[in-house]
């Protein structure tokens, strides 16, 4: 193929051509799309170097992963999707990377008095408290979104439920949450 041919190819095409064995397109996809990509790490405060290899781990996971893509989607949001769960299992292991005594040891400077943590102690608990309160099917989804931070996607994939129920009874859960504390602070 001409250089001309790559150019104007959309992406579909490009995903034809570099299923059948053509590197040169996948070339071009990357060169589409791995700019917003850098940005969208970016902006999600990682560093330039581990940026990088977000980056590349991304466009490895695409390329291995693209006889799976569908044309319903448009190429850039599978792309973007792949990206947003990397960066997702590359927080998640920085975390637990953390050691213990790391995560819970108090800044040297800048750090909560002791009267702030014993507030933000207390407030803690009273949440966990309201969190023990919700119906099981409410608590569950409201610790899995807002304590251990999964997409909605992620959530109505691994309990098996339609997006609408798991954004309603977060929704529900969240407005429960908000009067407890209300009714709380009578």
């Amino acid at each position: 193929m001409e250089i001309a041919d790559y150019i104007i190819a959309d992406d579909r095409r490009l995903v034809e051509l570099t299923l059948d064995g053509d590197h040169a397109a996948f070339e071009y996809l990357f060169n589409r799309y791995g700019d917003a990509i850098r940005r969208l790490f970016l902006q999600r405060s990682t560093s330039p170097e581990d940026t990088d290899d977000l980056l590349q781990e991304t466009f490895i996971k695409v390329y291995v992963n693209l006889h799976r893509y569908s044309p319903e989607y448009t190429f850039g949001q599978w792309v973007y999707t792949i990206a947003r769960n990397t960066h997702i299992d590359f927080e998640r292991r920085r975390q637990e990377d953390i050691s213990i005594d790391d995560k819970f040891s108090a800044p040297a400077s800048g750090g909560p008095s002791p009267e702030e943590s014993l507030i933000n102690s207390q407030q803690r608990s009273q949440i966990e408290r309201y969190i023990d309160l919700l119906p099981e099917q409410y608590r569950r989804l409201f610790v899995m979104r807002f304590l251990d931070d999964y997409s909605y996607d992620e959530i109505a994939e691994k309990l098996r439920l339609p997006m609408g129920t798991v954004k309603t009874r977060i929704h529900r859960a969240r407005e429960r949450i908000c009067r407890f504390i209300k009714e709380g602070e009578k």
